[in-house]
């Protein structure tokens, strides 16, 4: 989707919006904090440290939003052309159409391991 493809007012795929990577990033933010306020204390006896679950939070909340963007970026639709077609013509009957050529005599017959 280019520039050109976006109309005002319309909302935007989830791919180009910025939803998905916020989404994403602040899950995982709360995992981080969540997983560091469990296991920083050292047990219930102790007190929580919020001071290290909010900064374990925030570099999983910036090292996941930087990914995510990276991948988001680096996406690129494929060319029309790609998805038309039947593939590889693999036959050995028609020289110079990806298979080898055709045998020597017309006695001899063809085999499917013909040129090899």
């Amino acid at each position: 989707m280019t520039v050109e493809d976006q109309t005002p007012g319309e909302p935007r795929k989830m791919r180009t919006s910025v939803k998905g990577p916020l989404m994403f990033s602040a899950f995982f933010a709360v995992l981080a904090f969540i997983a560091v306020l469990i296991f920083a204390s050292g047990g219930s006896a102790r007190a929580p440290r919020f001071d290290l679950a909010f900064t374990g939070a925030g570099i999983a909340f910036i090292v996941s939003l930087v990914v995510a963007a990276m991948l988001s970026m680096s996406h690129k639709e494929n060319a029309d052309h790609l998805g038309k077609g039947s593939g590889v013509n693999l036959s050995s009957k028609r020289p110079g159409h990806g298979g080898s050529a055709a045998p020597d005599s017309p006695d001899e017959p063809e085999t499917p391991d013909a040129g090899r």
